[in-house]
């Protein structure tokens, strides 16, 4: 509008100019000099109205980038809203499908808590030890051999892995392994055996069932006594009138909270390291033991069977028979017990043609006894020892003086210095009359005598 009306004053002055200075072309006037002052007023106005018109198309174009910029950047917000809320979408997809792995595949901490491993155990045992062993053979001639076991030597006599596996409060489950490494000096073989094997269901207190190869009713009960298996065999297993374990289907509980308790076991007879098809009996071992007052243990035992020797090709005749009694006193400081056992043709199981060959006569009996003692100073020191006396045979070989007798002690103190582990010196002495006996550590006697003596470190590792 402004442009306008400077126009408007231009064409005016323009109009108005040519008359006046045709009417006054010859003389000065006064005027002239304002109209050249308008024209140059219009002419600074028109250029102020043109730059105040582009200034104004800046300002609207300006106007119009910032509006396509705000609209660009508002586009851009709400693409970043939308990609924030999808990252956000997925965020809490992933946490959703991490609890559902969590809760999937848990942690293993809380496996070993609440998975299978938390009904697991897997423990482990070793007899090892570090000794001199000097051993002689003496004839009816007074001739004295020595053994070939004579000398000093490191030992792993036995080592045993264990796994238990409980399924629910009724069903679980053992195996257990049983390394046994040079055998009483005379082989270099590493012989592996599976000494237990079953299947226990626990119906309650008073009545569980095994399946399978476990312990027997009479060895480790003493063991447990004892407290010393590292050291020697108790009684009935070092002079191998009994064993420790073997196949077949084992009964046992307890009652009045271990007032009584019992075990029966129906087995094959030939012990653990056998597994066979190769007797057509089956034998049964049996234990009761009582508890008058805590510390007291009462208990009588029994065997009767065929030993696994009896089938259709072999011709046996004679059943194996033996009866154990134990009275002991056990507490934190003391352990004291005695043991006795009778037994009758344990080693006569086959019968022989007449005329007999001695040393094989029917009905063989065979007897012996142990005493067995130890006291805790302090919870890491302690003494001990043990006494057997055994005649492991009635028969009499020919020029001797009698039924071979068998006369066997150890004494030893030990030391734990933590709780898995046992240290102790041990002396063990051992002499067998008139014959031979099979123990734990070889054969040991002679026509005349024979001794066994060692001395050395004896140790037991627990996990």
């Amino acid at each position: 509008m402004k442009r306008t009306v400077s126009l408007l004053l231009a064409c005016t002055a323009v109009v108005s100019a040519p008359a006046d200075s045709k009417a006054r072309r010859h003389s000065a006037d006064p005027r002239d000099a304002e109209i050249q002052q308008l024209r140059s007023e219009v002419k600074a106005l028109t250029a102020r109205l043109d730059a105040d018109e582009a200034a104004q198309q800046n300002a609207v174009q300006a106007a119009q980038v910032a509006q396509t910029q705000a609209a660009s950047a508002q586009a851009a917000a709400a693409t970043a809203q939308s990609q924030a809320a999808t990252a956000l979408g997925q965020s809490q997809a992933a946490q959703v499908q991490a609890a559902s792995a969590q809760q999937a595949v848990p942690p293993l901490e809380k496996a070993i808590k609440t998975g299978w491993f938390a009904n697991t155990i897997i423990s482990g045992k070793a007899f090892l030890n570090v000794s001199n062993i000097h051993q002689t053979s003496t004839d009816l001639a007074r001739h004295t051999t020595d053994n070939v076991q004579d000398g000093t030597q490191t030992e792993l006599k036995r080592f045993y892995i264990g796994v238990d596996h409980k399924f629910n409060d009724i069903f679980s489950a053992n195996i257990t392994t049983d390394f046994r490494y040079n055998a009483n000096g005379t082989s270099k073989d590493v012989l592996v055996y599976v000494k237990k094997a079953y299947l226990q269901a626990k119906l309650n207190p008073a009545f569980a069932v095994r399946i399978g190869a476990a312990d027997l009713p009479w060895v480790p009960f003493v063991e447990g006594l004892y407290g010393y298996r590292f050291v020697e065999n108790t009684l009935i297993d070092r002079t191998k009138f009994g064993t420790s374990s073997d196949w077949g289907v084992h009964v046992l509980g307890g009652f009045g909270n271990g007032l009584v308790n019992y075990q029966v076991s129906a087995i094959n007879g030939a012990g653990y390291k056998t597994l066979s098809r190769s007797s057509n009996t089956i034998d049964l071992e049996g234990r009761v033991d009582v508890h008058p007052v805590k510390p007291i243990t009462l208990a009588l035992g029994g065997y009767s069977g065929k030993l696994g020797k009896s089938n259709d090709t072999v011709n046996v005749n004679h059943r194996a028979e033996r009866w154990d009694a134990l009275a002991a006193y056990t507490d934190k400081r003391v352990r004291a017990g005695v043991e006795y056992f009778w037994a009758k043709n344990w080693n006569n199981i086959t019968t022989a043609p007449d005329p007999l060959p001695a040393p094989i006569t029917p009905n063989d009996k065979s007897h012996g006894w142990s005493a067995f003692g130890s006291f805790a100073f302090t919870p890491k020191i302690s003494v001990f020892g043990r006494y057997d006396w055994v005649r492991p045979t009635q028969v009499v070989l020919a020029g001797t003086g009698g039924a071979a007798r068998d006369n066997y002690f150890n004494a030893g103190i030990n030391y734990k210095p933590i709780a898995p582990l046992d240290l102790a010196l041990v002396y063990k002495r051992e002499r067998t009359n008139n014959g031979f006996i099979s123990t734990s550590n070889g054969t040991i006697g002679g026509l005349d005598h024979g001794s066994y003596s060692e001395i050395g470190l004896f140790g037991q590792l627990v996990f």
